[in-house]
């Protein structure tokens, strides 16, 4: 009796030895923040954008995640990396101020006036929008992935002697 039983559970035993452990499918944001395929059509970003393709770059990606026209967007002023940039508030007249950062093709953002200290943080953890954009001489497109999967793409055309002030 004993050796019925033995054999009658051995196979799923040794079944049990062969499960796959399945991974965590990555959230669309997560995919979209991984490093894109490169093709030889298409134009890409500078490996490292100089201080008036930065401030550029910061303003139309600051109009595209936010909703504003680019010329609502007002670039503040520059400390190394960084952009400052400020716009008028829809609400209630006031000032919004952001700081942005651009690392290769992907633009980051934190809230530079966010009356809680955690909300005064980079906009780039799972969870948060990625905001990717191409550079084509005045041309700047901004795509932006939220975190469900659905995408937006803004166009801009941000004249170099625009930003030189």
């Amino acid at each position: 009796m004993r050796l019925t039983a033995v054999l009658m559970l051995a196979p799923f035993a040794l079944a049990a030895c062969g499960e796959r452990t399945e991974t965590a499918a990555r959230t669309p944001a997560e995919a979209v923040s991984a490093a894109p395929v490169q093709s030889d059509a298409a134009a890409t970003a500078p490996a490292v954008l100089n201080a008036a393709d930065l401030r550029r770059v910061c303003r139309a990606g600051l109009a595209g995640i936010h909703g504003q026209q680019l010329t609502d967007i007002t670039v503040d002023g520059l400390e190394g990396d960084v952009v400052n940039a400020s716009w008028r508030a829809p609400v209630d007249g006031g000032r919004r101020r952001a700081q942005c950062r651009v690392e290769g093709d992907l633009i980051t953002w934190r809230p530079s006036d966010a009356a809680d200290p955690a909300q005064a943080r980079w906009m780039n953890q799972s969870g948060d929008p990625v905001t990717r954009f191409v550079l084509d001489g005045e041309a700047i497109t901004i795509n932006t992935t939220l975190p469900d999967g659905t995408t937006a793409t803004e166009s801009y055309a941000v004249a170099t002697e625009q930003e030189a002030r």
